[in-house]
């Protein structure tokens, strides 16, 4: 019988001072008077994802481990700062929440571009896709569009003056486990950045 598919994705976890600091901005707003209209993201869960491969078949892992290692190789030990807030797709009718990357942007697309030569060689459809880094902190879609554009702006304000930066040193291979409450992710391959 074949195993059942996992959920995978590529991430550059937060230390705990970093989700620390980010816990002491979202609580406030999470803790708020609108804050249970949003689903918020454990914030021990919180991380930067570099690609999301979906539904996999499990005898990949090795595999995707070593793709993992090839992109964290080419790629040396940088750094993060995370500041300010914004929401997806506007300001107007947001369905997501996030606080943005300040700096790091640019090694963490140069992490994606790595992952898309192995990715292929094992059969993935993946192209390269530059955008803006960010950290998803809640999702807002089953809230109606005046609360969750008041939740949007709770968050910008709360960041306003705000900003953590930590030094990202490994990439990691996440199987996402979904159902029976909050998501909880499991790291299976951690790759060290060069230096």
């Amino acid at each position: 019988m074949a195993e059942a598919l996992l959920r995978l994705f590529f991430a550059v976890p937060l230390p705990a001072q970093t989700l620390d600091a980010c816990r002491s901005v979202i609580d406030p707003v999470r803790l708020g008077p609108l804050g249970r209209s949003a689903r918020w993201v454990r914030t021990e869960n919180l991380h930067l994802t570099v690609r999301f491969l979906g539904d996999t078949d499990p005898e990949l892992i090795p595999a995707l481990g070593d793709a993992a290692r090839e992109a964290a190789a080419g790629v040396d030990v940088f750094d993060v700062e995370l500041a300010g807030a914004g929401t997806f797709p506007d300001g107007r009718h947001p369905r997501t929440l996030w606080i943005g990357v300040e700096q790091g942007n640019g090694a963490l697309e140069a992490l994606d571009a790595g992952l898309v030569a192995p990715l292929r060689r094992l059969g993935f459809d993946v192209e390269a896709h530059p955008r803006r880094a960010h950290l998803t902190i809640a999702r807002t879609d089953a809230t109606r569009p005046p609360v969750s554009h008041a939740l949007g702006q709770s968050l910008w304000a709360a960041t306003d003056a705000w900003s953590s930066a930590f030094r990202a040193d490994h990439l990691v291979l996440y199987r996402s486990h979904l159902g029976g409450g909050a998501p909880r992710y499991e790291p299976l391959v951690e790759a060290p950045l060069r230096g």
